[in-house]
């Protein structure tokens, strides 16, 4: 009776947010079943026949996982998935009582949850998955968060509760997932790149805001063949004799093609497979491949997986491309400086001379500490963008971010109100531009609530 309870309440909840136009109805109903029914999460994904997979990381936890809902898609099985990124113990609590029956049946196959970082354990102990994918790891929202080194000690925790028959899926390019990776005794299938792009930087050293540069074993520095994304890349210690894994999956023959998408060949054993994304970005081919090795774990052929990847539209700000007025907007989260610096790179592929708004809050859920702005490479935009405008809640701290990166103050505007900020970049546009969209999670959401107002996207729960 309890959790039949929680059910008819979430719903009953759902309705109402959405109803109202309060919300998406993807926290508050999980928030209520919790309440009603503790043991609700574990109850209902317990009853799932083809079990759970949980995603998590810094960066990339809702392209990867929609990549692997694509792909589940492709190959007929039906995923209860909290697709709107809502992905704390609630938001996986709200995904399955709404996909659930009157009776507590889940209308689905598998669970497939995008998890935060810190909420890692208590999504595992609940749900006992039979996959757990990690990503990657990067300083973000410290004030939340603390150092990675926290987290990662939170995730060894997590998968000692995993089942003896869970695999871990794990990214053996990020030196600390690595080491989280070496410590687990069930089945571990790790993923890579075999080599990236040049795009003129040295690709043997890391950023300077490269967040694992020493030798998680003895203490000294790394060195790097090839670096790929901030710390990530191929890695050793000269004194221990710590390497990165050999990869069961990977990805060679990245050609990126700005923000059009990419491509890689993925090798998995006798499998290869060639691969095709709109999705923009080196980052994006690593969670590509992540989604080919958590669906290999399920048994998923790679002819199905191919045509998942084709298929996958961007989630919502991730990729995501928006015709306002005719003219395409290009909207690329940007939440840290590793992701925020590939980003970067990813639009000055695309574009010589590129329009931009940048969008700055420092709410709850973006982190309140903005000190990370610093450690960005903004210098990139000196002497490239054609015009800037920022907006936000911290539009101000931004400007003065881009006067000390060099970027020609006349190419700057400051538009505090975001509706207004993106109506006044779209009026700089030549014909044939495109308008690239760079916000944190909060200023991404309010932009699109205006374009949601104005009729040119529907809410972000629909996606």
């Amino acid at each position: 009776m309890r959790e039949l309870a929680a059910i008819a309440a979430a719903r009953l909840a759902t309705a109402a947010s959405r109803g109202l136009r309060l919300g998406g109805g993807t926290t508050l109903p999980g928030r209520i079943a919790l309440a009603v029914a503790p043991r609700i999460v574990s109850t209902l994904s317990h009853r799932l026949p083809r079990g759970v997979v949980v995603v998590s990381g810094t960066n990339g936890k809702t392209t990867t996982a929609r990549l692997l809902g694509g792909i589940l898609d492709a190959a007929g099985l039906a995923a209860i998935h909290n697709r709107a990124g809502a992905n704390l113990l609630s938001g996986v609590a709200a995904a399955l009582v709404e996909q659930a029956s009157v009776t507590g049946q889940p209308r689905g196959e598998v669970g497939l949850f995008e998890v935060d970082e810190a909420s890692l354990p208590g999504v595992v102990g609940a749900t006992r998955p039979r996959v757990v994918i990690l990503l990657n790891l990067f300083r973000d929202q410290l004030d939340r968060y603390g150092e990675i080194d926290l987290v990662a000690e939170g995730w060894r925790r997590a998968l000692a509760a995993m089942p003896d028959d869970g695999t871990l899926v794990y990214n053996v390019d990020d030196p600390l997932v690595a080491d989280v990776g070496r410590e687990y005794g069930g089945r571990r299938l790790g993923f890579g790149l075999d080599d990236a792009p040049r795009r003129g930087d040295d690709h043997r050293a890391p950023e300077h805001a490269a967040d694992a540069r020493y030798c998680y074993r003895c203490g000294r520095p790394y060195e790097f063949s090839l670096v790929t994304l901030g710390h990530m890349g191929h890695y050793r210690c000269v004194a221990c004799g710590t390497r990165r894994p050999v990869p069961d999956v990977r990805a060679s023959g990245v050609l990126l093609r700005g923000a059009d998408g990419a491509s890689a060949t993925i090798t998995a054993g006798r499998d290869v497979m060639s691969i095709s994304t709109t999705l923009p970005g080196l980052y994006n081919v690593y969670d590509a491949t992540a989604a080919v090795a958590g669906a290999l774990t399920l048994g998923v052929t790679g002819a199905t997986i191919e045509r998942g990847i084709a298929a996958t539209a961007p989630a919502f700000g991730r990729g995501e491309r928006v015709t306002v007025d005719g003219r395409e907007t290009l909207f690329l989260l940007a939440k840290n400086p590793a992701g925020f610096n590939e980003v970067l790179r990813t639009v000055l592929l695309a574009d010589a001379a590129p329009v931009l708004v940048i969008a700055i809050n420092d709410l709850i859920a973006d982190g309140r500490d903005i000190s990370w702005l610093w450690d960005v490479d903004f210098e990139m935009l000196r002497g490239r963008a054609r015009a800037i405008v920022v907006t936000g809640l911290r539009a101000a701290d931004m400007a003065l971010r881009l006067k000390y990166a060099g970027v020609d103050s006349a190419a700057v505007t400051v538009e505090r109100d975001g509706a207004a900020a993106l109506e006044r970049a779209r009026g700089m546009l030549r014909d044939g531009e495109r308008l690239y969209v760079l916000p944190t999670y909060t200023a991404m959401l309010h932009l699109r609530a205006a374009l949601t107002r104005q009729g040119y996207v529907r809410g972000f729960w629909k996606q």
